[in-house]
């Protein structure tokens, strides 16, 4: 029997790749489009972050966030809208001095990343569940425990659906820890986040490890970054999870191919077909995750 597979696309992140593809968006208008290309294409759910218009970086300003919110409950299509929450939780030390904070630095408190989804109520947010060493270099990305609990409570009360990003097994048992004490609504959404340095690699192996460690009920997700995105859809479907592709994550349709969000969309969409099951139409989505359609409507 054919299985319904949630199928996300992450438009444009926070990474320093507006240089090296002109495909990723920038503007709430370019945001915007692709989100509204990529549903037409078949995506489920988009995942937004929205950049600053003048640099290209990544931004908390709930007004780029509002009118990418805007355009998109404008137009023809209704996909679900996930809204990162991830923002605001960088830390660059300098290595001789600890306590002193570089250029690039963003922390802030747990509540003070949620100011775009209080006021959005977007019907998912995400919520990154532990700190990490963030690739090379003195990059730390700072999530703690009582940070964590003090967020998820607050997206309770909002009726928003947390999709928990996981970077490494520590936090997924951490993520359970939040399931048990009854922070997360079920039933609890997971992102299992593969080959991003230097959490879990994108690794089958460990990815079907993670996949055992989730509670009963639980509905998950998978990504890996780069190359191995298109394939990680297979993995994760085979696993009997849901997929995420998108500019994101990956720039490139094949080797030497730039892509575009729409276009990964429906490689996704292939792929899920080629396995026997079908990408979830965006109500459908809903139904699987048992989302409030309340949210969204601000």
């Amino acid at each position: 029997m054919s299985r319904k597979v949630i199928l996300t696309c992450a438009l444009t992140g926070a990474g320093d790749t507006t240089g090296k593809s002109e495909h990723v968006p920038v503007t709430p208008e370019q945001i915007a489009a692709d989100a509204i290309a990529a549903a037409r294409a078949g995506a489920s759910v988009v995942h937004v972050h929205v950049r600053d218009v003048a640099t290209g970086q990544g931004s908390r300003d709930v007004e780029l966030y509002r009118e990418v919110v805007r355009l998109v409950g404008a137009s023809d299509v209704d996909p679900v809208i996930n809204l990162t929450a991830g923002m605001g939780g960088d830390l660059v030390i300098d290595p001789s001095d600890p306590t002193a904070q570089l250029p690039g630095t963003d922390l802030v408190s747990g509540l003070e990343r949620l100011p775009h989804v209080e006021q959005l109520l977007p019907e998912i947010c995400t919520i990154d569940c532990g700190s990490l060493n963030f690739g090379e270099g003195s990059q730390i990305y700072v999530s703690t425990p009582d940070m964590l609990r003090e967020g998820a409570a607050r997206i309770k009360e909002l009726g928003v659906k947390p999709e928990m990003e996981i970077f490494d097994t520590g936090q997924l048992w951490f993520a359970n820890v939040m399931v048990a004490e009854g922070l997360i609504a079920p039933p609890p959404l997971y992102q299992l986040c593969m080959g991003i340095p230097y959490g879990a690699p994108a690794s089958p192996g460990l990815l079907n490890a993670m996949v055992h460690l989730l509670p009963e009920g639980a509905q998950w997700t998978s990504f890996a970054i780069g190359r191995d995105q298109l394939r990680w859809v297979a993995q994760s479907v085979l696993l009997g999870g849901h997929v995420r592709v998108g500019l994101e994550d990956n720039l490139y349709l094949r080797k030497g191919v730039k892509a575009t969000n729409a276009q990964l969309v429906e490689e996704a969409g292939k792929i899920i077909d080629s396995l026997g099951d079908a990408v979830a139409t965006p109500d459908e989505a809903r139904d699987i995750l048992q989302l409030d359609r309340k949210a969204g409507a601000a």
